[in-house]
């Protein structure tokens, strides 16, 4: 039996960030994982937007970790064939397993790793009790459940998950490569679709080292032949579903593999119990198409190590009115709010044909121009780094 206060169950992004930040603040704990390097895996492939970035430095493992990802710097929107803005950028470009792996790196040597699976838990107020399907068995004073999506576990602890919204979702990952050139002209690049019958939200295009990724998102079920087609004849497909994507990207073709996850929403019950707290997509997931995924991992794994995890240790037990604190967090409870909320309203403005969604398009669409067009007039003359490459005049596409 080894002992330890914190059993982190998981090495993914939330359990590997855990560890790191529990590790730096010099409390006891072990990180159970199969993986010694954790394996490729479609899931995050950037961190984007300067509120991101900022939740993932709370954790205390952002710079190191970043060193390994790719900043573009600057951000192209562009829609209906016309580049409206090139915004400032925070994105940086980088693999989930990379970035899992540079997390990893900055965990400290005071904190253990079992590569192993757990196969049972037994929880209660005072420790919990942990078998491995190495054979060994650990005691702790606290579960953190960071395994993901699988419900092995949590099923024998009677946490259930309910499905709120089946296959909301799906995510396309490729590599964007240009024909007849050797990079593209843009530094990375948002398209909003076209038209909302391609039930696609938009194309988000980024570098990763030398390459070109691409994230492509739509709303669909996982049986629709549009998702065959893109498997058969990527480039043809996605030049059918973005017809006037090529007067930004120019001439390209995909490369390599097409990535695809479908993304279900759902919502674990039953897991206010003692001794046991679900962080990350182990509690509730998100919609990839918004992008806050990684902000409710960072902010629940900010919150549970900086304010909580200390606050229980300092006195015996773990009941469950001190796993309560952590749930009814209002920091961690905005965030969640926040990312469900947004994953509706998301997908209303894409591809909902309704007047006020359709008003709701149009006007995101001018405030983008309007913005491009203010950005250009405070750029002195001879500093505009790139010019548009088309006229962004003509405002005349069906919304």
């Amino acid at each position: 039996m080894r002992y330890t206060d914190i059993a982190i169950v998981g090495g993914g992004l939330a359990g590997s960030t855990t560890a790191a930040m529990l590790g730096r603040a010099g409390i006891s704990a072990i990180l159970i994982d199969p993986h010694p390097v954790y394996p490729p895996d479609f899931r995050v492939e950037k961190l984007s937007g300067s509120e991101q970035v900022e939740r993932f430095r709370k954790t205390g493992i952002a710079g190191a970790a970043l060193q390994a990802a790719t900043h573009d710097g600057e951000n192209w929107i562009a829609r209906f064939g016309y580049l409206l803005d090139k915004r400032p950028s925070q994105q940086y470009g980088i693999l989930y397993d990379a970035l899992v792996n540079a997390i990893r790196a900055q965990i400290s040597g005071d904190i253990e790793s079992i590569f192993s699976k757990v196969i049972s838990i037994s929880a209660g107020p005072e420790r919990q009790k942990l078998v491995l399907s190495n054979g060994d068995e650990i005691s702790a004073r606290l579960v953190v459940l960071a395994n993901g999506l699988n419900v092995g576990l949590r099923h024998q602890l009677g946490i259930e998950r309910r499905i709120v919204s089946a296959c909301h979702s799906i995510s396309l990952g490729f590599d964007l490569v240009p024909v007849g050139r050797t990079t593209f002209d843009f530094p990375a690049m948002t398209y909003f679709s076209e038209r909302p019958s391609d039930r696609i939200p938009y194309l988000s295009l980024f570098p990763i080292g030398s390459r070109m990724r691409a994230n492509l998102f739509t709303y669909r079920q996982i049986d629709d032949p549009w998702l065959q087609q893109m498997r058969r004849a990527p480039a043809q497909t996605l030049k059918a579903s973005l017809p006037r994507l090529g007067r930004i990207t120019g001439e390209f073709e995909i490369a390599g593999d097409i990535k695809m996850r479908p993304a279900d929403l759902y919502v674990s019950t039953g897991h206010r119990q003692p001794g046991m707290v679900l962080v990350g997509d182990a509690f509730e997931t998100s919609c990839p198409v918004t992008g806050t995924g990684t902000d409710k991992v960072f902010t629940d794994v900010e919150r549970l190590c900086n304010v909580h995890i200390p606050n229980w240790l300092a006195t015996d037990g773990m009941d469950e009115t001190k796993i309560a604190a952590f749930y009814d967090d209002p920091v961690k409870s905005a965030c969640d709010a926040w990312s469900r909320a947004k994953a509706y309203s998301f997908r209303s403005v894409s591809i909902d044909n309704s007047l006020y969604w359709k008003a709701q398009r149009w006007a995101r669409f001018v405030a983008w121009f309007c913005e491009g067009t203010l950005r250009q007039l405070r750029t002195p003359p001879g500093q505009e780094p790139r010019s548009r490459t088309q006229s962004s005049s003509s405002l005349s596409s069906p919304a």
